[in-house]
């Protein structure tokens, strides 16, 4: 796909100019395109972008050849991402005020996945963006001085009731302001305990923002809550900046205190007998199912990475596995190799999350993990790679899809600078899942047409053109095909 150099031809300035030393001054060209360049200081934008249940966010996030940064793509006119003010071609310099100019194209995405139903993006114009990058600028600096230098993050504290003093906190209305309360706390209670400060002001409790509540309506909620309650403050100078700004305060922002369940990565190698623990697909009390790790063997690797008998699994290798069947997760932890890593949570952790309305992976801990290095696996280990066993297995297949209220339910992703494409992710419930669509399959042929050696945006391109339905010939090719951390990262949505 060719794209623009951006050069501009600028005609008639016919005009000669003489110096003269007298005068004191140079070519008045030359002084005008000095004053040009020094009065276009890059503007960056903020785009607070709110989707309802099942709605998308209205643009794709892509990596292009031959250009820098996280490039926003294909808005939707209309969308959640159009009318927040995202242009085709912006920028993306930070995600939900934290800086993602420099950071890998799949931890930037991953970033805006975890972000639920709303979301703040600070972008650049691109022509802007690729000015200031060959100037030199500092892009990191253009950002915080946007948002604010001074501004601290806001905190998410689960404070548990003392049997004597209670939540120790209290809320008062802020005169003439509706939806906005001052925190006034006991003194060593509970509160102050769980990392809530002395004139701290409520954005968010138990998921539910606070900004259009009356005081009694707040009081109610205090006393349904219970032994627990899990708020969202911050001190009232950030606040004011938040709010200059015109940035709301979001969960996902947060700094998390005193949280009662967090999810691990846990980081496993393995040795001379596998991993030593077990995967099972088991009913909770509620009938849901889920993946849970079971059956740690003694001194195994996965005992020594700290798993625990009944976690539920989230994520192998940083990839969700909500929207995968058992046996295509158990593919994932074979095909790692010799080291995989693992995202677990308890039971009890998901379903505080599922309450809150966040992503239970959003304040995601590292497990305490005993490393080992790579010489201490057995050459008897690595003739027990499973790839000799999978080889040969898959099968070309067809998938017919028609798009629905999630469009055609995936993502594409590709090797950078390599003609080839993958599905990076399947929407859950989406049609691509109904047509057994899997992480991992590469596409073949697009309604007939063969594109294994097309470049990934020819084949978005081919996609568009088809309407409402697709025919995609696909084969499962996940061991040989690992993404990359720059990989394409494509919204099909």
């Amino acid at each position: 796909m060719s794209s623009s150099t951006g050069s501009v031809e600028i005609m008639g300035l016919t005009k000669k100019y003489t110096f003269n030393p007298k005068e004191g001054i140079d070519n008045p060209v030359m002084v005008i395109t000095e004053d040009a360049d020094s009065a276009s200081t890059p503007s960056p934008r903020l785009c607070v972008l709110k989707r309802e249940e099942g709605e998308s966010f209205g643009f794709h996030l892509r990596v292009e050849r031959g250009r820098q940064g996280h490039i926003i793509r294909n808005v939707v006119s209309g969308g959640v991402g159009g009318c927040s003010g995202l242009q085709d071609g912006d920028r993306l310099l930070e995600v939900n005020n934290c800086y993602v100019d420099d950071v890998p194209h799949n931890e930037v995405a991953r970033k805006i996945k975890l972000s639920g139903h709303q979301l703040c993006l600070l972008v650049l114009d691109g022509e802007e963006y690729e000015q200031a990058v060959s100037r030199g600028e500092d892009l990191r600096g253009l950002a915080r001085a946007h948002t604010g230098e001074g501004c601290k993050a806001p905190r998410l504290c689960h404070i548990s009731k003392d049997p004597v003093s209670g939540l120790g906190i209290n809320f008062t209305p802020l005169e003439g302001e509706k939806g906005r309360f001052s925190v006034s706390l006991v003194t060593g209670g509970a509160a102050e305990k769980a990392g809530v400060c002395k004139g701290d002001h409520l954005v968010w409790m138990d998921g539910a923002t606070v900004s259009n509540l009356t005081h009694s309506a707040l009081s109610r909620m205090m006393k349904k809550c219970g032994d627990h309650i899990t708020i969202l403050v911050i001190d009232s100078e950030s606040e004011k900046e938040y709010m200059r700004h015109r940035m709301p305060i979001l969960p996902t922002m947060a700094v998390p205190h005193n949280l009662p369940h967090r999810a691990r990565k846990l980081h496993l190698v393995s040795g001379p007998s596998g991993y030593g623990f077990l995967l099972r697909l088991e009913k909770a009390p509620s009938g849901r199912t889920f993946h849970i790790l079971r059956e740690m063997d003694s001194g195994s690797p996965a005992e020594r990475a700290g798993m625990r008998d009944g976690e539920l699994l989230l994520e192998v290798n940083g990839e969700s596995v909500e929207s995968l069947k058992h046996e295509e997760i158990v593919d994932r932890v074979r095909l790692s190799g010799q080291q995989v890593s693992l995202t677990t949570i308890t039971l009890q952790g998901l379903e505080f999350y599922t309450k809150l309305g966040l992503s239970p992976v959003l304040f995601c801990e590292d497990g305490d993990v005993e490393r080992e290095n790579e010489s201490s696996i057995s050459a008897s280990a690595a003739e027990q790679s499973p790839q000799k066993e999978i080889d040969g297995l898959y099968e070309p297949r067809h998938c017919t899809l028609q798009k629905g209220p999630l469009g055609f339910g995936f993502n594409l992703g590709c090797v950078p600078r390599s003609p080839g494409t993958f599905v990076s992710q399947v929407a859950f419930g989406g049609s691509g899942q109904s047509a057994g669509l899997c992480v991992g399959d590469v596409l073949i042929e697009v309604n007939g047409q063969n594109v294994e050696e097309k470049y990934l945006e020819d084949v978005i391109m081919l996609l568009k053109e088809k309407g409402n339905f697709l025919s995609l010939l696909v084969m499962d090719k996940t061991g040989s095909n690992k993404q990359e951390e720059d990989n394409y990262e494509i919204s099909f949505l």
